[in-house]
């Protein structure tokens, strides 16, 4: 079993999941001692490469960063169509994070969830048809270890506000038989002055020993199945960071062969792989997936030696559709533009003193944030951020912008949301184990907090403040966003009403687990 050792944090309490009981744990001998591997060397704890047969999509394929016009497509070639769910368990499941824990030297490809890798060629087909005719299709393209089999399709030239539907097909390195996936689809962002309804999802805090079902997270069940609420899926899923968690959950991700495995075992999931099949994604990083608890750029964090931030930061653009760009913004139509933030990257140290200086977004972050969001004329303002901007948070935080530690530049943004009138604003935040919606009491400025993937990862929080929340709940769940033009209903006639476009209306609702609403909130705004 796995050994820990020389703890400098008291131990956390973990939850196991009811799933777990029957999971049965492979034994063996355990080889002691962490395998201190990385860079190429790493990649020999991959699992074999298959050399020859047929090739397949065990992780399936995603659709990321979509436009009006483009969007990058995700897809991995793998040995066989299914994960490994009869490799070795790891013991403990999970660990507190600053602890050196120990566990055996063996290939990646044994423990339970690996999804090994195939070398081959994959190509990609889009059509606007069903049935795929008139597909067109995108160049073959070689994929092996160096990339973990990955490639990433940019797309471009689409049209806006329309439904694709698209295909991969894979074949081994000396083409041998044809393979595909299955069907899967994606619609376009329609045109700004488009004021078709939208309606979309966002999570956080995915723990993989702390999910709610063998197969998966319910949540992504219920946000596909959210009748009569919604009639369709989502038009996409905002991902705030913490999508996996190299520092908890194990073995630990102390090498990048190993960060693989958590993107692999995660994604190839049965739930999560069918959702988005049909749902692009947008996704942010945190600290556990970009590399350990509240870190940034410059932290020591022995316990995940010998993995670097820089490595954990590679994995996470190597293992997610989201192209060059670690800030961004979309537009969807007439109602909603998003902005998702990058929290990571450019931050000062936590411990540092705070000042005017001191920050987590970085100058010129801030700027491009700040210009961007006076120049939309979007009716809604949605910014989602990988952490909290408004809270409160517990006390002993040091990692937001709603802690005393960023107060300085927490307090200076929210000031300029209230001196520019940005009543159309709104926060998103993931991270925090517990659903909220709150209200800064000086700027006016809200935020909701969409809680972690499962009740199993559900932390108490500080509690309900009243001069901050209007909602608070230690509960798991996501939140969706729904935006459409309102109507108004107007007396044309004595004996006559006639309906008019009216202020368009958002509704941001806190989900549980199932996709039971318990919070609601709406708002109409004219735009500006």
């Amino acid at each position: 079993m796995g050994t820990l050792i020389n703890s400098r944090r008291s131990a956390q309490k973990t939850k196991q999941p009811r799933f777990m009981k029957h999971i049965a744990c492979r034994s063996g001998s355990i080889v002691a001692g962490l395998s201190r591997l990385s860079g190429a060397i790493a990649l020999l704890f991959a699992g074999p490469i298959s050399m020859s047969g047929t090739v397949h999509f065990a992780s399936g394929f995603r659709v990321g960063e979509v436009s009006q016009d483009s969007a990058i497509v995700w897809t991995r070639l793998t040995q066989e169509p299914e994960r490994n769910w009869d490799g070795l368990v790891p013991s403990p499941l999970m660990s507190p994070t600053r602890v050196f824990v120990d566990f055996p030297e063996i290939p990646v490809s044994d423990w339970e969830g690996a999804v090994p890798g195939a070398a081959g060629k994959v190509r990609l087909g889009i059509s606007k048809q069903a049935d795929l005719s008139g597909a067109r299709w995108e160049d073959w393209v070689e994929v092996g270890p160096v990339t973990d089999f990955i490639h990433q399709f940019s797309l471009s030239g689409l049209e806006s506000g329309t439904r694709y539907y698209l295909v991969i097909e894979g074949r081994d390195e000396k083409d041998g038989d044809l393979n595909r996936s299955s069907v899967g689809s994606f619609r376009t962002a329609p045109n700004p002055d488009s004021a078709d309804e939208l309606w979309f999802a966002v999570t956080t805090c995915q723990l993989y020993y702390q999910r709610d079902d063998r197969e998966g997270f319910r949540i992504f069940e219920s946000m596909a199945k959210l009748s009569p609420l919604f009639l369709d899926k989502p038009a996409f899923l905002v991902s705030t960071g913490d999508s996996v968690y190299y520092d908890r959950d194990n073995p630990r991700a102390s090498t990048v062969a190993l960060g693989r495995l958590h993107w692999q075992r995660m994604y190839s999931l049965p739930m999560i792989r069918e959702f988005f099949r049909n749902v692009p994604g947008y996704w942010e990083k945190d600290d556990h997936d970009t590399f350990f608890d509240d870190s940034w750029r410059e932290y020591d964090a022995p316990w995940i030696e010998p993995l670097t931030f820089e490595e954990g930061s590679a994995l996470f653009r190597e293992q997610v559709p989201m192209g060059p760009e670690l800030y961004r913004t979309y537009r969807w139509g007439k109602t909603v533009q998003i902005w998702l933030v990058e929290g990571r990257e450019y931050r000062s140290a936590n411990d540092m003193e705070d000042s005017p200086e001191k920050t987590i977004w970085g100058a010129e972050q801030m700027d491009w944030l700040k210009e961007s969001i006076l120049e939309s004329d979007a009716a809604f303002k949605i910014l989602i951020s990988p952490t909290a901007i408004v809270g409160p948070d517990n006390p002993d935080q040091i990692d937001s912008h709603a802690n005393e530690s960023f107060k300085s530049e927490g307090s200076a943004f929210r000031r300029w949301t209230y001196d520019e009138g940005l009543n159309n604003l709104y926060v998103i935040c993931g991270d925090r184990h517990w659903q909220y919606m709150s209200t800064d009491p000086l700027s006016g400025l809200r935020e909701f907090a969409c809680g972690p993937s499962s009740d199993a990862s559900v932390l108490g929080g500080p509690g309900f403040k009243p001069n901050f929340h209007s909602f608070y709940r230690p509960g798991g769940g996501f939140i969706s966003v729904s935006a459409k033009e309102g109507i108004k209903k107007v007396l044309a006639h004595p004996q006559r009403i006639i309906e008019i476009d009216g202020p368009p209306i958002l509704t941001i609702r806190i989900h549980d687990t199932d996709g039971e609403v318990v919070y609601e909130y709406r708002d109409s705004s004219l735009g500006g």
